[in-house]
Protein backbone atom coordinates (compact mmCIF):
# COMPACT_ATOMS: atom_id res chain seq x y z
CA UNK A 1 0.00 0.00 0.00
CA UNK A 2 2.65 2.47 -0.93
CA UNK A 3 1.65 6.14 -0.93
CA UNK A 4 3.81 7.03 -3.97
CA UNK A 5 1.09 6.90 -6.60
CA UNK A 6 -1.96 5.85 -4.69
CA UNK A 7 -3.07 8.44 -2.14
CA UNK A 8 -2.40 11.93 -0.91
CA UNK A 9 -4.98 11.83 1.86
CA UNK A 10 -3.48 11.87 5.37
CA UNK A 11 -6.76 11.75 7.28
CA UNK A 12 -10.47 11.25 6.74
CA UNK A 13 -13.23 13.49 8.06
CA UNK A 14 -16.22 11.48 9.26
CA UNK A 15 -19.62 13.18 9.08
CA UNK A 16 -21.12 10.84 11.68
CA UNK A 17 -24.81 10.06 12.13
CA UNK A 18 -26.01 13.62 12.68
CA UNK A 19 -24.77 17.21 12.50
CA UNK A 20 -27.27 18.52 15.06
CA UNK A 21 -25.72 19.08 18.52
CA UNK A 22 -28.79 17.99 20.53
CA UNK A 23 -29.29 14.90 18.40
CA UNK A 24 -25.65 13.95 18.93
CA UNK A 25 -26.08 14.17 22.72
CA UNK A 26 -29.14 11.92 22.56
CA UNK A 27 -27.27 9.50 20.31
CA UNK A 28 -24.31 9.54 22.72
CA UNK A 29 -26.57 8.47 25.60
CA UNK A 30 -28.26 5.79 23.47
CA UNK A 31 -25.00 4.38 22.08
CA UNK A 32 -23.36 4.47 25.53
CA UNK A 33 -26.20 2.40 27.03
CA UNK A 34 -26.02 -0.04 24.09
CA UNK A 35 -22.24 -0.27 24.48
CA UNK A 36 -22.50 -1.04 28.22
CA UNK A 37 -25.12 -3.73 27.57
CA UNK A 38 -22.96 -5.19 24.80
CA UNK A 39 -19.84 -5.41 26.96
CA UNK A 40 -21.61 -6.70 30.07
CA UNK A 41 -23.83 -9.17 28.18
CA UNK A 42 -21.05 -10.73 26.12
CA UNK A 43 -18.64 -10.84 29.07
CA UNK A 44 -21.34 -12.62 31.07
CA UNK A 45 -21.79 -15.24 28.33
CA UNK A 46 -18.01 -15.81 28.18
CA UNK A 47 -17.74 -16.13 31.98
CA UNK A 48 -20.75 -18.45 32.28
CA UNK A 49 -19.52 -20.81 29.55
CA UNK A 50 -16.04 -20.83 31.06
CA UNK A 51 -17.14 -21.45 34.67
CA UNK A 52 -20.16 -23.74 34.32
CA UNK A 53 -19.23 -27.32 33.40
CA UNK A 54 -22.75 -27.98 32.09
CA UNK A 55 -22.07 -25.49 29.31
CA UNK A 56 -18.86 -27.22 28.19
CA UNK A 57 -20.44 -28.43 24.96
CA UNK A 58 -19.74 -27.58 21.30
CA UNK A 59 -22.78 -25.28 21.04
CA UNK A 60 -21.62 -23.09 23.92
CA UNK A 61 -18.00 -23.25 22.79
CA UNK A 62 -19.10 -21.59 19.55
CA UNK A 63 -21.38 -19.19 21.45
CA UNK A 64 -18.41 -18.10 23.58
CA UNK A 65 -16.41 -17.48 20.39
CA UNK A 66 -19.30 -15.43 18.98
CA UNK A 67 -19.49 -13.36 22.17
CA UNK A 68 -15.74 -12.71 22.02
CA UNK A 69 -16.09 -11.59 18.38
CA UNK A 70 -19.00 -9.32 19.35
CA UNK A 71 -16.87 -7.74 22.08
CA UNK A 72 -14.03 -7.09 19.62
CA UNK A 73 -16.45 -5.78 16.98
CA UNK A 74 -18.09 -3.33 19.36
CA UNK A 75 -14.78 -2.11 20.80
CA UNK A 76 -13.34 -1.46 17.33
CA UNK A 77 -16.14 0.98 16.46
CA UNK A 78 -18.33 2.24 19.32
CA UNK A 79 -15.71 3.96 21.57
CA UNK A 80 -14.60 6.08 18.60
CA UNK A 81 -18.22 6.88 17.70
CA UNK A 82 -18.92 7.94 21.30
CA UNK A 83 -15.92 10.28 21.35
CA UNK A 84 -16.96 11.77 17.98
CA UNK A 85 -20.43 12.58 19.34
CA UNK A 86 -18.69 14.99 21.73
CA UNK A 87 -16.41 16.69 19.19
CA UNK A 88 -17.14 19.04 16.30
CA UNK A 89 -14.40 17.74 13.98
CA UNK A 90 -14.56 13.98 13.62
CA UNK A 91 -11.30 12.84 12.05
CA UNK A 92 -9.38 9.59 11.74
CA UNK A 93 -5.87 9.22 10.32
CA UNK A 94 -5.31 7.41 7.02
CA UNK A 95 -3.60 4.46 8.68
CA UNK A 96 -6.10 4.52 11.54
CA UNK A 97 -8.81 4.14 8.90
CA UNK A 98 -6.94 1.26 7.24
CA UNK A 99 -6.58 -0.47 10.62
CA UNK A 100 -10.26 -0.02 11.42
CA UNK A 101 -11.28 -1.45 8.03
CA UNK A 102 -9.02 -4.49 8.51
CA UNK A 103 -10.23 -5.17 12.07
CA UNK A 104 -13.95 -4.63 11.47
CA UNK A 105 -13.93 -6.65 8.25
CA UNK A 106 -12.05 -9.50 9.88
CA UNK A 107 -14.38 -9.71 12.86
CA UNK A 108 -17.48 -9.24 10.73
CA UNK A 109 -16.41 -11.98 8.30
CA UNK A 110 -15.43 -14.23 11.21
CA UNK A 111 -18.94 -13.86 12.65
CA UNK A 112 -20.39 -14.86 9.27
CA UNK A 113 -18.38 -18.07 9.34
CA UNK A 114 -19.12 -18.72 13.04
CA UNK A 115 -22.88 -18.44 12.48
CA UNK A 116 -22.60 -21.03 9.68
CA UNK A 117 -20.56 -23.30 11.97
CA UNK A 118 -23.21 -22.95 14.69
CA UNK A 119 -25.93 -23.96 12.24
CA UNK A 120 -23.91 -27.06 11.29
CA UNK A 121 -23.55 -27.91 14.99
CA UNK A 122 -27.36 -27.69 15.41
CA UNK A 123 -27.84 -29.81 12.29
CA UNK A 124 -25.64 -32.60 13.68
CA UNK A 125 -27.30 -32.36 17.13
CA UNK A 126 -30.84 -32.63 15.74
CA UNK A 127 -30.42 -34.82 12.66
CA UNK A 128 -27.62 -37.12 13.86
CA UNK A 129 -27.95 -37.17 17.66
CA UNK A 130 -26.42 -40.64 18.10
CA UNK A 131 -23.25 -39.58 16.28
CA UNK A 132 -23.06 -36.06 17.74
CA UNK A 133 -20.28 -36.73 20.25
CA UNK A 134 -18.14 -38.57 17.70
CA UNK A 135 -18.61 -35.91 14.99
CA UNK A 136 -18.41 -32.71 17.05
CA UNK A 137 -15.17 -33.53 18.84
CA UNK A 138 -13.15 -30.95 20.74
CA UNK A 139 -10.53 -31.01 17.98
CA UNK A 140 -13.11 -30.35 15.23
CA UNK A 141 -14.68 -27.52 17.24
CA UNK A 142 -11.28 -25.88 17.63
CA UNK A 143 -10.48 -26.35 13.93
CA UNK A 144 -13.83 -24.86 12.86
CA UNK A 145 -13.34 -21.85 15.16
CA UNK A 146 -9.77 -21.21 14.01
CA UNK A 147 -10.90 -21.68 10.41
CA UNK A 148 -13.59 -19.04 10.93
CA UNK A 149 -11.04 -16.52 12.22
CA UNK A 150 -8.57 -17.39 9.43
CA UNK A 151 -11.21 -17.00 6.70
CA UNK A 152 -12.23 -13.65 8.20
CA UNK A 153 -8.64 -12.44 8.15
CA UNK A 154 -8.10 -13.59 4.55
CA UNK A 155 -11.22 -11.85 3.21
CA UNK A 156 -10.39 -8.73 5.23
CA UNK A 157 -6.84 -8.48 3.85
CA UNK A 158 -8.01 -9.00 0.25
CA UNK A 159 -10.80 -6.40 0.51
CA UNK A 160 -8.57 -3.87 2.28
CA UNK A 161 -5.72 -4.32 -0.22
CA UNK A 162 -7.89 -3.73 -3.29
CA UNK A 163 -9.72 -0.81 -1.65
CA UNK A 164 -6.62 1.09 -0.54
CA UNK A 165 -4.79 0.33 -3.78
CA UNK A 166 -7.06 3.00 -5.28
CA UNK A 167 -5.90 6.65 -5.21
CA UNK A 168 -7.57 8.97 -2.70
CA UNK A 169 -6.73 12.53 -3.66
CA UNK A 170 -8.21 15.71 -2.23
CA UNK A 171 -11.69 14.59 -1.21
CA UNK A 172 -11.54 13.10 2.30
CA UNK A 173 -15.05 13.61 3.75
CA UNK A 174 -16.66 10.25 4.53
CA UNK A 175 -20.44 10.28 4.94
CA UNK A 176 -20.34 7.67 7.67
CA UNK A 177 -19.68 7.25 11.39
CA UNK A 178 -16.69 4.90 10.91
CA UNK A 179 -14.41 3.71 8.12
CA UNK A 180 -16.44 1.25 6.06
CA UNK A 181 -15.57 0.20 2.52
CA UNK A 182 -18.83 1.11 0.69
CA UNK A 183 -18.57 4.69 2.01
CA UNK A 184 -14.81 4.96 1.40
CA UNK A 185 -15.03 3.77 -2.22
CA UNK A 186 -17.19 6.79 -3.03
CA UNK A 187 -14.10 8.98 -2.38
CA UNK A 188 -11.71 7.12 -4.70
CA UNK A 189 -10.19 9.21 -7.49
CA UNK A 190 -10.32 6.33 -9.98
CA UNK A 191 -12.83 3.86 -11.40
CA UNK A 192 -13.94 1.49 -8.62
CA UNK A 193 -15.67 -1.15 -10.78
CA UNK A 194 -12.94 -3.82 -10.55
CA UNK A 195 -12.54 -3.18 -6.80
CA UNK A 196 -16.28 -3.49 -6.26
CA UNK A 197 -16.28 -6.77 -8.20
CA UNK A 198 -13.53 -8.19 -5.96
CA UNK A 199 -15.40 -7.10 -2.84
CA UNK A 200 -18.61 -8.57 -4.30
CA UNK A 201 -16.81 -11.89 -4.97
CA UNK A 202 -15.50 -11.95 -1.40
CA UNK A 203 -19.04 -11.21 -0.24
CA UNK A 204 -20.32 -14.23 -2.15
CA UNK A 205 -17.73 -16.38 -0.39
CA UNK A 206 -18.14 -15.04 3.16
CA UNK A 207 -21.84 -14.00 3.07
CA UNK A 208 -23.83 -16.00 0.53
CA UNK A 209 -21.94 -19.30 0.95
CA UNK A 210 -22.49 -19.42 4.75
CA UNK A 211 -26.14 -18.35 4.30
CA UNK A 212 -26.60 -21.25 1.87
CA UNK A 213 -25.11 -23.66 4.40
CA UNK A 214 -27.40 -22.25 7.10
CA UNK A 215 -30.48 -22.64 4.90
CA UNK A 216 -29.56 -26.24 4.02
CA UNK A 217 -28.90 -27.05 7.70
CA UNK A 218 -32.23 -25.63 8.82
CA UNK A 219 -34.15 -27.28 6.01
CA UNK A 220 -32.86 -30.61 7.29
CA UNK A 221 -33.51 -29.62 10.92
CA UNK A 222 -37.13 -28.64 10.19
CA UNK A 223 -37.68 -31.86 8.23
CA UNK A 224 -36.38 -33.88 11.19
CA UNK A 225 -38.35 -31.90 13.79
CA UNK A 226 -41.64 -32.39 11.92
CA UNK A 227 -41.14 -36.16 12.18
CA UNK A 228 -40.52 -36.03 15.95
CA UNK A 229 -43.14 -37.75 18.12
CA UNK A 230 -42.39 -35.73 21.26
CA UNK A 231 -43.98 -32.29 21.46
CA UNK A 232 -41.51 -31.34 24.21
CA UNK A 233 -38.60 -32.33 21.97
CA UNK A 234 -39.93 -30.21 19.11
CA UNK A 235 -40.34 -27.23 21.43
CA UNK A 236 -36.78 -27.55 22.74
CA UNK A 237 -35.31 -27.74 19.23
CA UNK A 238 -37.34 -24.77 17.99
CA UNK A 239 -36.34 -22.74 21.07
CA UNK A 240 -32.62 -23.39 20.61
CA UNK A 241 -32.60 -23.03 16.83
CA UNK A 242 -34.99 -20.07 16.92
CA UNK A 243 -32.40 -18.02 18.84
CA UNK A 244 -29.79 -18.77 16.21
CA UNK A 245 -32.15 -17.89 13.35
CA UNK A 246 -33.00 -14.49 14.87
CA UNK A 247 -29.29 -13.63 15.07
CA UNK A 248 -28.72 -14.87 11.50
CA UNK A 249 -31.55 -12.76 10.06
CA UNK A 250 -30.44 -9.60 11.88
CA UNK A 251 -26.75 -9.92 11.07
CA UNK A 252 -26.79 -11.35 7.55
CA UNK A 253 -29.78 -9.33 6.39
CA UNK A 254 -28.16 -5.98 7.15
CA UNK A 255 -24.67 -7.03 5.97
CA UNK A 256 -25.94 -8.41 2.65
CA UNK A 257 -27.92 -5.21 2.04
CA UNK A 258 -24.77 -3.09 2.37
CA UNK A 259 -22.19 -5.30 0.67
CA UNK A 260 -24.04 -7.33 -1.96
CA UNK A 261 -25.39 -4.58 -4.19
CA UNK A 262 -23.73 -1.95 -6.39
CA UNK A 263 -22.26 0.91 -4.37
CA UNK A 264 -24.19 3.53 -6.31
CA UNK A 265 -27.54 1.99 -5.33
CA UNK A 266 -26.99 2.42 -1.61
CA UNK A 267 -27.71 5.95 -0.47
CA UNK A 268 -25.50 7.56 2.17
CA UNK A 269 -28.30 7.62 4.76
CA UNK A 270 -29.39 4.04 4.04
CA UNK A 271 -25.83 2.73 4.37
CA UNK A 272 -25.30 4.40 7.74
CA UNK A 273 -28.60 3.22 9.23
CA UNK A 274 -28.16 -0.36 8.01
CA UNK A 275 -24.58 -0.42 9.35
CA UNK A 276 -25.84 0.45 12.84
CA UNK A 277 -27.73 -2.86 12.90
CA UNK A 278 -24.73 -5.17 12.40
CA UNK A 279 -22.06 -3.03 14.08
CA UNK A 280 -23.91 -1.73 17.14
CA UNK A 281 -27.30 -3.38 17.68
CA UNK A 282 -26.59 -7.05 16.87
CA UNK A 283 -23.56 -7.39 19.23
CA UNK A 284 -25.85 -6.16 22.04
CA UNK A 285 -28.78 -8.41 21.07
CA UNK A 286 -26.81 -11.66 20.71
CA UNK A 287 -26.31 -12.34 24.46
CA UNK A 288 -29.88 -11.17 25.21
CA UNK A 289 -31.42 -13.45 22.56
CA UNK A 290 -29.34 -16.49 23.56
CA UNK A 291 -29.88 -16.02 27.31
CA UNK A 292 -33.58 -15.12 27.36
CA UNK A 293 -34.52 -18.06 25.12
CA UNK A 294 -32.11 -20.56 26.62
CA UNK A 295 -32.78 -22.51 29.82
CA UNK A 296 -29.18 -23.72 30.09
CA UNK A 297 -27.76 -20.20 30.10
CA UNK A 298 -30.40 -18.95 32.56
CA UNK A 299 -29.68 -21.93 34.81
CA UNK A 300 -25.93 -21.25 34.67
CA UNK A 301 -26.57 -17.61 35.59
CA UNK A 302 -28.68 -18.62 38.60
CA UNK A 303 -25.99 -21.05 39.77
CA UNK A 304 -23.30 -18.37 39.39
CA UNK A 305 -25.44 -15.84 41.29
CA UNK A 306 -26.09 -18.37 44.07
CA UNK A 307 -22.37 -19.17 44.30
CA UNK A 308 -21.46 -15.49 44.52
CA UNK A 309 -24.17 -14.93 47.17
CA UNK A 310 -22.81 -17.87 49.20
CA UNK A 311 -19.26 -16.52 49.15
CA UNK A 312 -20.51 -13.03 50.01
CA UNK A 313 -22.32 -14.35 53.09
CA UNK A 314 -19.21 -16.23 54.22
Amino acid sequence: MGRKNQTFVDEFLLLGLSQDAQTQILLFVLFFIIYLLTVLGNLLIIILVFMDSRLHTPMYFFLRSLSFADLCFSNSIVPQVLSHFLTKRKTISFWGCVTQVIVTLQIGCTECALLAVMSYDRYVAVCKPLHYSTIMTQQLCLQLTLGSWASGLLVSLIDTTVAFHLPYKGQNTVSHYFCELPALLKLASADTYSTEMVIFAMGVIILLAPVSLILISYWNIISTVIQMQSGEGRLKVFSTCGSHLIVVVLFYGSAIFNYMQPNTKTTKKQGKIISVFYTVVTPMLNPIIYSLRNKDVKGAFRRLAARMSFFHKK
